[in-house]
């Protein structure tokens, strides 16, 4: 009885997921196919999302036009830190950077229009004015990884070739636990998307340089606290033959993927303690 007690729960929490998936992409498609009615506005505002995220990587060519090393890193070897973290930020951002609106929802009462749909809310937000622009910052982010991976000396084995997809798929979900854990925290705070974006947009510019430029202190934070460092740092540590960060063991360069589905776990239960505490505007 008690097995197929928890058989059911998994069936049901199974069918939440699917039910989800289905919102979240029937949402996103009608986004698409409202963007693709005016495709030069489309082209212009995806080409406008890519020049300004290439200047974050100007500035770098700029200093390396200084300087012959960052941190002891050579130009190429910071480009790949860009590259994985561009990438990886950039499917985040398309996926569910929609989340940093909650606040606004909550503030002005539109959230009660999303609560009375039949379709889990988490999707609704999360697929929202799904912007296909942000292609263009997940356009440069691979074309910086590509460039780098041309120039950097990498001794490559099975292990580093099949930990690149990984990266970027552990580092994407990563990232996307920190947006949902961000808008959570907005249930209560209302107004803290300046505090979400602090460590999504401020998350990835720090991880486009190498870690030996910050304070052990700040290494820890996003070792530990908010993990941050299994996006790109410790992973690429043991792609690039690197020092690994706060002489972690080898073997964290492989445990992105846990890292990320435990960040996701842990932001699906804010996100559910979250919603409990919400009180609508005719409450």
């Amino acid at each position: 009885m008690t097995e197929a007690a928890g058989r059911g729960k998994q069936g049901a929490r199974g069918g939440r997921v699917a039910e989800g998936l289905r919102a979240y992409g029937l949402i996103a498609a009608m986004w698409v196919r409202s963007t693709m009615a005016y495709r030069t506005s489309f082209v212009l505002m995806t080409f406008g999302n890519f020049a300004m995220t290439a200047l974050d990587f100007v500035a770098i060519l700029l200093m390396f036009s200084r300087v012959d090393a960052l941190g002891g890193y050579s130009l190429s070897e910071v480009a790949f830190l860009y590259g994985l973290s561009g990438v990886s930020f950039g499917l985040a951002d398309l996926a569910v950077g929609s989340m940093e609106r909650l606040g606004r929802r909550v503030r002005d009462g539109t959230l009660d229009t999303l609560l009375v749909r039949p379709a889990p809310v988490l999707a609704q937000v999360a697929a929202d004015r799904f912007a296909l622009r942000r292609l263009g910052r997940v356009t440069q982010g691979l074309l910086v990884l590509g460039y780098a991976l041309t120039l950097v000396d990498i001794d490559w084995t099975p292990a580093k070739l099949l930990l690149l997809p990984v990266m970027l798929l552990s580092g994407a979900g990563i990232f996307c636990a920190v947006f949902v854990a961000g808008a959570a925290f907005q249930f209560v705070a209302q107004d803290a998307s300046e505090v979400s974006n602090a460590f999504t947009y401020g998350g990835t510019t720090m991880l486009q340089y190498p870690p030996t430029v910050f304070a052990l202190e700040m290494v820890r934070g996003v070792t530990f606290v908010v993990p941050l460092a299994f996006v790109n740092w410790l992973p690429a540590s043991y792609v690039l033959g690197r020092p690994y960060p706060l002489d972690l063991p080898g073997w964290v360069a492989f445990t992105p993927p846990l890292v990320a589905v435990a960040c996701l776990g842990a932001a699906g239960l804010a996100w559910r303690a979250g919603l409990r505490s919400y009180r609508s505007t005719g409450s």
